[in-house]
């Protein structure tokens, strides 16, 4: 009874949401209900206690509900002044292929964002930006998920490893914490490099006129020098520098590679691909290296900004980091949370984007020789608006995550609902334990919707499975580290943030049945590579 109680919140969600095909707008409250459920009449969960959880829930919904209105209302300004299209324009210049520009953009651009600032931002940027391409929205989606996944080892300067990993086995030295990242990044040479060929194969497949993998398969060359470039110099820049910066060095590296060999149409594929009734037109001479400066800024400006805000040598993190809104302990218990709005990314992209907005009025009103009143209400009402339907599901299932990984404090004498699952899974495949070891990464970033969070949650149950069945503790830690990468591609939350920014909301189970296979992939790999490295 405990285990299937225990079990209902990820079931829940797969059920209502990939199986029932229901909008995460229906299928997380339901979900929430549930869990309630469970926690108060099997569990036995104070019920102060669940509601403390619950209001850290929406405390932390409301912190990403943050982020997604400030990427939305970035995307709404930079179409209004014309700087999309121009981009657009640009890359069509560049190159029409689109599985080329999905790789540059979800996986490359994508890694950088992520190594700069996380928690959710990038695919919030890349999916708008591949939408705004010529992308169906759900493949644009889908590709910024599946290509905000090994990045996330080292995402927003490294927090998975130094909170996440450091905070999850507290017993672990600074040197050992090293030599974890270190193996992750490393086996990811061998897993993650292929991750570019994987987000173009999935484009041909589902979103081809031919639905054919191997369309996809044919950028091998290309699509493995993108990967290798991010893959190779991560692994070598927290092997000698430390687990900070190796998704963002690896990034631009990795965009330095990928537009070089555009350029010199090296490693290029023989045949364009576009999607069905998809024909960009080229340019005769394209945008000019002016117009792409101005339609580039702003996200350059968010990029330098995110970076010079996380380097803790500089007073700008310690000055946005002033302002901070904190619950205390919720109900008299331990639970308690924080906020702070301006270290937010969204922050950055609102103040970017109203940069942006006056700036192109004034551009305007040079050209036309008259003072033109900026118009600063329209790309704002709209990103309100279209929070409505995510802000119902965003407030359903955290809270309904925050009651599952509290479950701790129960009448029962129970550890929580996601330990006992964990507990039961080593119990189980102690035998072949590395291949498990990644599918729990993967399930706390799933319910927690965050990789640093399953890396609190998991790494010291990884740390003393390994121990007790004498397996290489490194290799295990590295493996719940790829794991909660791969989760991040399913995790709701990120879901439902990224499907909202391009106004698809209803749609998060099918974007779900086509990242599901991406991450399976992914966990299996590293699994494989732990296993026949015992």
């Amino acid at each position: 009874m405990y285990i299937l109680s225990a079990a209902v919140p990820i079931f829940s969600v797969l059920v209502l949401l990939v199986a029932l095909r229901l909008p995460a707008s229906k299928a997380m409250p339901l979900s929430l209900l549930l869990t309630f459920i469970g926690c108060f009449w099997v569990w036995k969960m104070p019920f102060v206690h669940i509601f403390a959880a619950a209001t850290e829930g929406v405390v932390i919904a409301v912190s990403i509900l943050w982020i997604v209105f400030g990427a939305i209302a970035l995307l709404n300004v930079l179409k209004k002044v014309g700087a999309i299209e121009i981009i657009q324009q640009g890359f069509t210049q560049l190159t029409p292929d689109r599985r080329i520009q999905a790789i540059v953009i979800a996986w490359l651009f994508g890694a950088f964002l992520e190594g700069a600032s996380g928690f959710g931002s990038p695919a919030a940027i890349a999916a708008p930006l591949l939408c705004s391409l010529g992308f169906p929205p759900i493949a644009a989606v889908v590709a910024a998920l599946v290509g905000d996944s090994a990045p996330v080892t080292f995402g927003a300067v490294g927090t998975p490893i130094l909170i996440g990993l450091t905070e999850g086995a507290p017993s672990l030295s600074p040197t050992e914490i090293q030599a974890i990242a270190s193996r992750a990044a490393l086996f990811d040479i061998a897993v993650a490099t292929f991750i570019p060929l994987l987000i173009a194969m999935l484009l041909t497949r589902y979103w081809g006129e031919r639905k054919s993998w191997r369309e996809g398969l044919e950028i091998w060359p290309f699509a493995l020098l993108c990967g290798a470039s991010f893959t190779i110099t991560a692994w070598a820049v927290c092997t000698f520098l430390g687990p900070e910066f190796p998704s963002i060095i690896g990034g631009l590296v990795g965009l330095g590679c990928a537009l070089l060999a555009i350029k010199k149409n090296y490693l290029m594929p023989k045949k364009i691909w576009r999607f069905k009734n998809d024909e960009p037109q080229l340019l005769p001479h394209g945008p000019s290296r002016q117009q792409l400066l101005f339609a580039w800024a702003p996200y350059f400006a968010v990029a330098s900004l995110l970076v010079l805000s996380r380097i803790d040598a500089l007073p700008i993190k310690a000055l946005l980091k002033q302002i901070t809104i904190n619950t205390g302990p919720i109900l008299g218990s331990n639970i308690q949370t924080s906020f702070e709005p301006l270290y937010s990314p969204a922050m950055i992209f609102i103040v970017v984007a109203v940069i942006t907005q006056l700036a192109a009025k004034q551009v305007q009103a040079n050209v036309n020789r008259k003072t033109i009143e900026p118009d600063l209400q329209t790309p704002w009402l709209n990103a309100l608006k279209t929070l409505l339907p995510t802000s119902i599901a965003l407030m359903a299932s955290v809270p309904m995550v925050r009651m599952f990984i509290h479950s701790d404090i129960n009448n029962q004498g129970l550890e929580a609902m996601p330990i006992v699952l964990a507990e039961l899974a080593a119990n189980q495949f102690s035998a072949a334990w590395p291949i498990f070891a990644p599918f729990v990464g993967a399930l706390g970033s799933f319910v927690a919707g965050s990789a640093t969070f399953s890396n609190m949650m998991f790494s010291n149950l990884q740390l003393a499975v390994a121990q007790q069945l004498n397996l290489p503790t490194t290799n295990m830690l590295a493996l719940q580290l790829l794991g909660s990468n791969a989760g991040n591609m399913i995790c709701v939350s990120n879901v439902v943030a990224a499907a909202s920014v391009v106004k698809i909301a209803g749609s998060e189970g099918q974007i779900i049945r086509h990242t599901l296979l991406p991450m399976l992939l992914y966990v299996l790999a590293a699994g494989t590579i732990g296993l026949l490295l015992v």
